[in-house]
């Protein structure tokens, strides 16, 4: 399968512009014409320059915060156009011709190819939409641990990270104290202990100490083991409620009641 057979459209012609080749137009798959002039200066070989894999870095740029007009020709630099449209012509042929502001390494200084191909080229660099146009690597990177500590904050960002700390240390300690507090709660078996005199917690044969191991809801089967044990399985019958008694005044009391 070739290059052009795979991806959609946009990935295809940014594919074949990558290896310097045209997607479309009477040079399909073919490389662009360039004219070359020997004996150039390729002073951008020289100095902190690497090149690698089909990238090149220039590290030997520099400016101090107080050269402004330096920053501003970098600025100018990094933010210029995709193409200079003073040294863009059409020769007799109706090809366009780019002329080079600085020769490649192999002496090349203009590039001729057809207008559908110039259209080729030019969209194979529009970025695709919602795409982050830059990106970081390493310690700079969004999601690296290490990124706060080399990210300066603005101040208001610091203030409402303090604020947000406070809150949170506030919130914690809260927890802390309702989680103090429920264990201060005496048990329902201390409360038994406390208040009636049952231990619940300690065995009355051996005197070690007893824990839950089932609850039984189920009426039938609280019947059945009263039963085997020998205890009283049948509830106390509840007698019905009565007056207030009479006292030794006789009569005259129970009228007092009854009005």
């Amino acid at each position: 399968m070739s290059l052009q057979d795979e991806g959609d459209g946009f990935t295809r012609l940014q594919a074949s512009s990558s290896v310097y080749r045209f997607l479309m137009g009477p040079n399909k798959g073919k490389k662009a014409l360039v004219l070359k002039t020997v004996g150039q200066d390729h002073s951008s070989n020289q100095g902190l320059v690497v090149k690698a894999n089909g990238f090149s870095l220039h590290a030997e740029v520099s400016c101090k915060a107080e050269e402004r007009k330096k920053l501003e020709r970098i600025c100018r630099y990094i933010a210029r156009p995709a193409i200079g449209e003073e040294r863009l012509s059409v020769n007799q042929k109706g090809q366009v011709v780019y002329k080079l502001k600085k020769a490649y390494d192999d002496d090349t200084t203009y590039i001729m190819m057809e207008p559908i191909e110039l259209l080729e080229k030019l969209s194979a660099i529009i970025p695709r939409p919602r795409v982050h146009l830059t990106r970081f690597h390493g310690i700079l990177a969004p999601h690296d641990k290490h990124r706060k500590l080399v990210v300066p904050k603005s101040p208001k960002v610091e203030e409402r990270t303090k604020a947000l700390t406070e809150v949170k240390v506030l919130t914690l300690q809260q927890q802390l104290l309702e989680k103090k507090k429920k264990q201060q709660r005496m048990s329902w078996a201390r409360l038994l202990k406390r208040v009636f005199g049952i231990d619940v917690e300690t065995c009355g044969g051996c005197g070690g100490k007893m824990r839950i191991i089932a609850a039984v809801e189920d009426p039938q089967v609280i019947k059945k083991i009263l039963d085997h044990l020998g205890l009283t399985s049948t509830p106390p019958l509840v007698k019905a409620a009565r007056g207030p008694p009479i006292s030794e005044w006789g009569d005259d009391q129970q009228t007092f009641f009854e009005e």
